[in-house]
C-alpha cells in the first residue's frame, strides 16, 4: 500500500477511535486546534528548538517535503514562535500543518488562510533566530514521544503519533471498530440502552 493511501485511511478515522485501536502515544490536552477546519494527518517531521528561538522551525519549513506535518518542541510557550509568515512559507512548501507545544501569534491571519494550527496558545513575544537546535530528531511533544517518519493525527479531539510498523493495523482495527459503532447507533436507535450492549447490566445493584 502507499504512503498517501494509508494516510488517506487513517485521516478517515477520528483520533478516539485510533487511540481505541492501539494508537497508544497520545498528546496532552496542553495541546488544541487553534486554527483548521478538518482532519490533519501526514508523516512526522519534527523540530526541536531551544527557548525563545525559532531558527530550526524556519530550517524544517525550508527543508519540508509536501505532505509533512511539522512537530515541534519549543520548550517554552511564553514566546510566539511561529506566526503569519510562516504559515505563508509552509504552505508553499506542502506542509500539511503544525503541530507545536509552544504558541502562536498572528492567530487571525493564520485562521483565514485556512492552515491546520495545533498549539498550546498564543503570545505575542517574539523570538531570536540564532540558536542550534535540530531537525528530524525524537522530540517530545505534548509529553508524547514522536520519531521523524511517525504518522501523525490530529483533530478536535486529540492528538495521536503512530509508529510506521503499526499504521496499517490500527487503521484495520479502525475501520472494524468504526462499522460496530454503526451497528450499535442504530440498536439505540431502536431502543436498546448501552448497559445491554456494552454488557454492563450486572456491574450494579
Amino acid at each position: 500500500m502507499s504512503d498517501t493511501a494509508l494516510i488517506e485511511r487513517l485521516a478517515a478515522l477520528d483520533t478516539a477511535t485510533l487511540h481505541e485501536s492501539g494508537a497508544k502515544t497520545t498528546f496532552n490536552a496542553a495541546i488544541r486546534m487553534l486554527s483548521g477546519n478538518r482532519r490533519l494527518a501526514g508523516r512526522a517531521l519534527t523540530a526541536l528548538c531551544p527557548a525563545g528561538d525559532n531558527l530550526m522551525i524556519h530550517v524544517a519549513v525550508a527543508r519540508a517535503e509536501p505532505g509533512d506535518v511539522l512537530i515541534v518542541q519549543c520548550h517554552d510557550p511564553d514566546f510566539g514562535v511561529w506566526g503569519e509568515v510562516l504559515t505563508v512559507g509552509a504552505m508553499s512548501r506542502g506542509i500539511a500543518g503544525l503541530v507545536l507545544e509552544g504558541s502562536v501569534r498572528d492567530l487571525a491571519a493564520i485562521r483565514a488562510l485556512d492552515f491546520p494550527v495545533f498549539a498550546c496558545g498564543t503570545c505575542l513575544r517574539g523570538t531570536g533566530k540564532t540558536a542550534t537546535g535540530d531537525i528530524n530528531v525524537p522530540i517530545s511533544c505534548g509529553g508524547a514521544v514522536v520519531w521523524p517518519g511517525d504518522y501523525v493525527v490530529a483533530d478536535e479531539s486529540g492528538i495521536v503519533a503512530i509508529r510506521p510498523d503499526q499504521a496499517d493495523a490500527i487503521a484495520d482495527r479502525g475501520r472494524q471498530r468504526v462499522e460496530r459503532e454503526a451497528l450499535m447507533m442504530q440498536q439505540l436507535r431502536g431502543g436498546e440502552t448501552t448497559l445491554r450492549l456494552l454488557g454492563l447490566e450486572g456491574r450494579f445493584s
